[in-house]
Order: structure tokens, then C-alpha cells, then sequence
């Protein structure tokens, strides 16, 4: 790993120290990269747990052994875990849907096939049902997250060892304005985040009990921390906007090449720059504190829609990678949708997403909401005719109108499914069989859920 990598022991000594006008230009020339919007990919994140007793932790030297042969796979994606022991699978950019979904169900395929020998499964779930947080990866970088989350309370061990999601990446939009100008891009996003948060909600439990939220993933995201989740706000245009919210929330660490990373309380990125203390930043150091912000939507030069609880079923999480591209990368769709979600903005108001009164509905309520229903409604109908246009599989047409007539048209969610703690561990919830890879989803075939 190199030293300038996000995560890495740290910069170079031979980099030069950051001024805050460069700071800005970087961060305006980075985050909203321009152009026809033709690129996607996908994140998955999946819990593991045994096979025959999810309920059980499975042993670090069983998940160690299981990782260890995951690696040697020949995966297009790459492949990471996060602190609890999530495996997290990071497709390669895509020159279509189509592609997206059938090289990241191969990857999925290989992935099942070698859990199932171990008798693993990967299991979708926005949080884990049953497990208390318990970090299993020790490294500097997860010990100063957790430092500095922990300030806050709990949340931040919940959602470092036990949330899952399904995070979706498009390109950012075109320069001039419009259905797909990055502008208008940026604002769907955050009003049709919350149905995606409403449709695909797929986590109502957490250490066994009922939480009273059908997203518990989400109001563990809206819990984190003051500044760090949050939608820049300010109404300034998006790469202004960014720039500005990058620059003042808190540095999370300041690493360093040998010993404990630094955790400095307080400390803004613009104020790191201006006072040069405890050393002066680099562009290293900026690159990693975006690393660590974690708003419903983060620019990277693509946009990244983290809102996404995981899907069960092998699969579930095509489905919002299907819905979110289409109504996105079509124009026409994009403008329907467009029109549809701007009168969400009133039920927003004011306060930056997740924690205005829109996202937290969504996350506590699902599609019960009736103005969440009808618009989700819509977007899913609206989709169904994109993914004609986009000459996606009729295998793929078929999930996400599954998907509608199971939950959307009936203002129900995955997580009306889940009516009691016991009922998480049947067979039918975890993604795919022990020792049965998963067939990748083909112009005519898409594996049962």
C-alpha cells in the first residue's frame, strides 16, 4: 500500500504543505468531474455469518481462513473488509448497467462459492439483526476512528462493525444545465436519496429487538457525528458547496508514520492549514480526510449514493443499482423524476440531509409514508420504461418489477418482511447457498431471491 494511500501510515515527508486557496482548487476541481453520464458501479458491503447459525459469531480464526481464500480469487472488483468483518466488494467503473450487473455477479458468484465451502454465507442486512459491535480489524486507522466517533456515543461502533449497504456510483452530470447537467444532479440526489432510503429500508432490527425504525442503518448515520454526515448546506452551488464543507468539518486523525495516530478534537481542515499544528497538511492528508466524511451522497468525481440499506436475497441488490441508473442516466426518466420529487424539498425544510424531517421519515417509516409511497410509486414505473430504453436484460426488468409488486405498489418495504428477530435466521435471508455459487444473472436468467 502506498504511503499516500487513504488508510496508509501517512504522506511523504518530501510533499509540500497545503495553502488553503490550493485546498480549494483542488477540492472544486475534483469532486464534480464533467461529463456525457455513461459510467456506473457498485459497492456492495455484506455481513458473514454461519451459514446454519447466523445468530452465532463466527470465530476469528474461521474468518481469518475464509478471508485468506477469498483473496485468492480472480475478481474484477476489488475486495475489502471494513471493521467488523463486513466484506465489501468495489466494482471496477462500467461502460454500462448491463455490465455492471453481470461482471459484479460473477465476482458475487465466486465470493458465495468460496464462503459456502467454508459453510459462510454473505448476508444482506442494512445492520446486523443479532451481533453486538465487536472490531475485529486493528489498525491505526480504525482505532482514531473510533476515538473520535466515540465522542459522539455508540453509533459510530454500530455503523463500523455492524452496517451494510448497497452504494451506488454515477457519473456526475454534464456542465451545462438540465436533466443531466451536474447541478441538477446533485439536487435529485438528495430528495430522491429518501425514497431510495423508504424503498429499499432493510434493517428494523438491531441486537435482536426491534428499534422502531425500518432504516436502522440510517438513524445510526444521522447519529454519528454533528458535521460528518451531513449534506453540505449554505445554498452555495455544489463544488463551492463542497469545498466549503470539506474544509470545515473536524479532522478525524492526523496520521503518522510510526505509533498512534493523532485525534485532535475540534480541529477543522481550514484550521489545520492556517495554523499549520500539530504539522502541516499535505494533499495527502486532504485526499484522506475526505475519506472520512460520510454524507448521504460524497462526490469523488463520480457521486457516490451511500443511503442504500443491503438487500437480501442473492439477488437484492441489483434492483437500486437497476432503479438508481436508470432514473438517473436516462433523460427522460431523469426529468420525470425530477418533477416529481422537487415538492419533497417542503417536507425537508431546512436542515441538511439525513437530518431533516424528509430522510428521517423515510428511515423511520419506510413507504408507509404516503407522500414517500406515491412518489416511489412513480419512480419505480418511471424506471421499469427507462430500463426498456436502456436494453437492459428482461431478467433484470423482471427483479425490479418484482421488487414494485412486492413492496413499492403496496407501500412496503424488505423490512415489513422482517416480523420477528427469529425469522432473520430462515435459510430464505441469506444470499445464496452454502457451497452453491450463484449463477450470474444472464440475458435471459436472473438467479431466484
Amino acid at each position: 500500500m502506498s504511503p499516500d494511500t487513504p488508510g496508509g501510515p501517512g504522506p511523504r515527508p518530501e510533499s509540500s504543505p497545503l495553502d488553503e486557496g490550493t485546498a480549494q482548487d483542488l477540492l472544486r476541481g475534483i469532486c464534480f468531474k464533467t461529463g456525457p453520464p455513461r459510467i456506473v458501479g457498485v459497492e456492495l458491503e455484506w455481513l458473514i455469518h454461519d451459514h446454519e447459525h447466523p445468530t452465532v459469531p463466527v470465530a476469528q480464526e474461521r474468518l481469518d481462513g475464509a478471508v485468506a481464500a477469498l483473496r485468492e480469487l480472480p475478481l474484477s472488483a476489488a475486495l475489502t473488509f471494513e471493521p467488523g468483518g463486513q466484506l465489501e466488494l468495489s466494482s471496477q467503473p462500467a461502460g454500462s448497467l448491463m455490465e455492471c450487473i453481470e461482471t459484479t455477479a460473477a465476482d458475487l458468484a465466486a465470493v458465495r462459492g468460496s464462503l459456502g465451502r467454508a459453510g459462510l454465507a454473505p448476508v444482506g442486512f442494512g445492520v446486523d439483526p443479532w451481533q453486538t459491535p465487536h472490531r475485529r480489524l486493528r489498525e491505526p486507522r480504525y482505532d482514531a476512528m473510533e476515538a473520535a466517533l466515540d465522542r459522539a456515543g455508540p453509533a459510530g461502533r454500530a455503523m463500523m462493525c455492524t452496517s451494510a449497504s448497497v452504494q451506488v456510483c454515477l457519473d456526475a452530470g454534464e456542465e451545462e444545465p438540465g436533466p443531466r447537467g451536474y447541478g441538477r444532479r446533485w439536487q435529485l440526489t438528495h430528495l430522491l436519496g429518501a425514497v431510495l432510503v423508504a424503498a429499499f429500508a432493510n434493517s428494523p432490527f438491531r441486537q435482536g429487538r426491534r428499534t422502531g425504525w425500518k432504516s436502522t442503518r440510517q438513524a445510526l448515520w444521522a447519529d454519528l457525528d454533528p458535521v460528518r454526515t451531513l449534506a453540505p448546506g449554505g445554498g452555495l452551488p455544489p463544488r463551492e458547496a463542497w469545498a466549503a464543507h470539506v474544509l470545515d468539518t473536524t479532522v478525524m486523525c492526523v496520521r503518522r508514520e510510526d505509533g498512534p495516530w493523532d485525534v485532535p478534537e475540534g480541529l477543522t481542515f481550514r484550521e489545520w492549514i492556517r495554523t499549520g499544528a500539530p504539522r502541516p497538511p499535505l494533499r495527502a492528508d486532504l485526499d484522506y480526510h475526505i475519506t472520512t466524511l460520510f454524507p448521504p451522497v460524497r462526490p469523488r468525481g463520480h457521486l457516490e449514493l451511500r443511503m442504500i440499506d443491503a438487500q437480501s436475497g442473492p439477488d437484492g441488490w441489483l434492483v437500486p443499482l437497476a432503479v438508481a441508473t436508470a432514473l438517473f442516466d436516462d433523460p427522460e426518466a431523469a426529468e420525470t423524476v425530477y418533477r416529481a420529487v422537487k415538492p419533497l424539498a417542503e417536507s425537508a425544510g431546512s436542515a441538511a440531509a439525513p437530518r431533516n424531517a424528509l430522510w428521517t421519515t423515510a428511515a423511520r417509516e419506510g413507504l408507509a409514508d404516503p407522500e414517500l409511497r406515491a412518489v416511489a410509486v412513480l419512480c419505480f414505473e418511471t424506471a421499469l420504461d427507462a430500463l426498456d430504453r436502456m436494453g437492459v436484460s428482461t431478467a433484470v426488468r423482471d427483479a425490479v418489477a418484482a421488487f414494485h409488486d412486492r413492496y413499492v405498489a403496496r407501500g412496503r418495504c424488505p423490512a415489513d418482511d422482517l416480523l420477528r428477530p427469529g425469522a432473520l435466521a430462515e435459510p430464505v435471508l441469506l444470499s445464496g447457498a452454502a457451497g452453491a455459487p450463484t449463477a450470474p444473472p444472464s440475458p435471459g436468467r436472473v438467479a431466484s431471491a
